[in-house]
């Protein structure tokens, strides 16, 4: 895999490139991992709804054919874009979304922090009151369908904003904080987008948006959790854990 350190560069574009890089590969083009950060920016996914920007203000909002919802970005945030042959490389889209959260994971493990994952809610979470800690979550009962209880939180989705399970309906997030969001797009076995890691940024700009769908779900970057280190030194080591999960 080529790991391309892009720096810091403008959204459209870099989507469009990654667009045209999938839609111009042959069966022997070699994958690539572009690492960059983007000016400040609200990104839409296929499945996002426009009330879930509550007030972009100067921010522009870009509609992706990414899956998800709506997420920020923006300065002292890692971004990921994994292009990847999924046939070539041996293995399918869940599995591929699974490597990128482990790749995360080890990261944050590389920095004394615990991230967790949420079934039904791709990306990472980290505990705001003991991030170092090594306690799993428990699974708690989620809404089902039907209205009654789910028996295994990991069973079950989790209802976006606006569409809860109703008054009394146990919060999936408590005591957790988003540091890491997903989003990708898959065609012809082919991925593009990817994922972002907060690593020292302005979390202001979430709070003008339900995160991923979810209402009042919080955000936090490692400085927040306090961890201290640089763009730099977190996107080699994103890139790394990325480069080794991701081989066939």
């Amino acid at each position: 895999m080529q790991v391309k350190v892009l720096g810091r560069v403008d959204y459209l574009p870099t989507y469009q490139a990654m667009a045209a890089f999938t839609e111009g590969r042959g069966a022997d083009t070699p994958d690539e991992l572009w690492l960059c950060e983007h000016p400040p920016v609200f990104t839409q996914g296929l499945a996002g709804k426009a009330d879930h920007v509550l007030a972009a203000g100067e921010i522009p909002v870009i509609a992706t054919n990414r899956g998800g919802q709506v997420t920020y970005h923006g300065p002292g945030q890692v971004v990921a874009y994994p292009l990847i042959d999924l046939q070539r490389a041996g293995y399918f889209v869940k599995e591929y979304v699974y490597r990128l959260e482990e790749a995360v994971l080890r990261t944050l493990g590389g920095f004394g922090v615990t991230g967790h994952r949420v079934r039904g809610a791709p990306g990472i979470y980290v505990r705001t009151e003991d991030p170092f800690g090594h306690a799993r979550l428990l699974p708690s009962p989620q809404p089902s369908p039907a209205g009654g209880r789910g028996s295994d939180a990991e069973s079950l989705p989790l209802p976006l904003a606006g569409e809860g399970g109703g008054e009394g309906a146990p919060d999936p997030f408590s005591g957790l904080a988003k540091i890491a969001a997903l989003g990708i797009k898959v065609t012809r076995h082919r991925t593009y987008h990817g994922l972002a890691l907060n690593v020292a940024m302005d979390l202001q700009p979430f709070e003008r948006i339900n995160p991923c769908g979810y209402a009042g779900l919080r955000t936090v970057d490692l400085s927040t959790i306090g961890v201290s280190t640089t763009w730099n030194e977190a996107a080699a080591l994103l890139g790394h854990k990325l480069q080794a999960l991701l081989a066939p």
